[in-house]
């Protein structure tokens, strides 16, 4: 197989740098990997010069686009996007700064249920990336309030716990409008648990979305089988990661979730064609 599409760093909540992650790659004999931080394209330069002494490793830039619909969230991904787009760092950095300042928020709440978290440390644990609730998770856990970092999203951060906040996200057509104008290649992120798949589906695919993700950390093959029906029907290319995020346990390692080669297989030239047409 040896291909990993969904890969985080310390450019958002992951626990290695971008050139970790690309020595581990190269460890596990993996030979594509996308770098898709939510919401961050920093990771993906460090991430590609990091790979040039490697031939035999292709890094495809990408990020995750965390967004909303009434029941939930909705993740896209964007593959080969510019990351020296002005439009995609303009809106990246307000998105971040509303992560941040849901973090604060999640941080007050916290203390209004006894449980003490110095912004301080949750900024060192982001490690100048962006923001998010695994970090304060890992503060949480770091002063023994909960036994595991799954603890607090099961029992504070996760969106119906008493300390979760809200914040600025875009809407799932306005991510992939976003990936499309940046050269991307829009994909729907972790898609088995989201009501009105088709509707949505359609939706997106009329804004730009060319795949799904049907090959994810902990999908069975009954769940792989139907996604990748989903994809056929709708006339998408599948794809696929592992999600991976450096956290240990249980997390699925980088390029364990047996993502078939097709997968990047069929991103790459029609990433080529999009780029012919753009240079053209």
């Amino acid at each position: 197989m040896g291909v990993d599409l969904h890969i985080h760093s310390t450019a958002s909540d992951g626990q290695l740098t971008p050139e970790e992650v690309v020595r581990l790659a190269v460890k596990k004999r993996l030979r594509v990997i996308a770098i898709t931080d939510h919401d961050s394209i920093d990771g993906i330069e460090p991430a590609l010069v990091a790979a040039k002494p490697f031939p035999s490793l292709k890094v495809i830039p990408g990020l995750e686009l965390n967004t909303d619909i009434p029941r939930g969230e909705v993740h896209i991904m964007g593959y080969f996007i510019d990351y020296r787009n002005t439009e995609l760092k303009r809106t990246l950095e307000a998105l971040r700064h509303s992560r941040e300042a849901r973090a604060r928020k999640m941080i007050a709440n916290l203390g209004e249920l006894g449980i003490e978290v110095e912004w301080q440390r949750v900024q060192e644990l982001a490690r100048g990336g962006s923001v998010g609730r695994p970090h304060i998770a890992q503060a949480m856990f770091e002063r023994g309030y909960i036994p595991s970092i799954q603890e607090a999203f099961i029992k504070y951060l996760g969106r119906q716990g008493p300390a979760y906040a809200a914040r600025e996200r875009l809407s799932p057509e306005e991510a992939v409008k976003l990936v499309v104008k940046a050269g991307g290649l829009p994909v729907l992120a972790h898609p088995a648990d989201i009501d009105d798949i088709d509707e949505l589906l359609i939706q997106l695919k009329e804004a730009g979305l060319v795949g799904l993700e049907a090959y994810y950390n902990g999908y069975s093959r009954k769940t792989i089988d139907r996604l990748v029906e989903l994809a056929n029907k709708h006339e998408l290319i599948t794809s696929g990661g592992s999600d991976f995020h450096g956290l240990g346990g249980k997390e699925t390692p980088i390029g364990g979730a047996n993502v078939p080669s097709d997968c990047a297989e069929r991103l790459i030239p029609l990433a080529e064609q999009r780029e012919k047409v753009v240079t053209q």
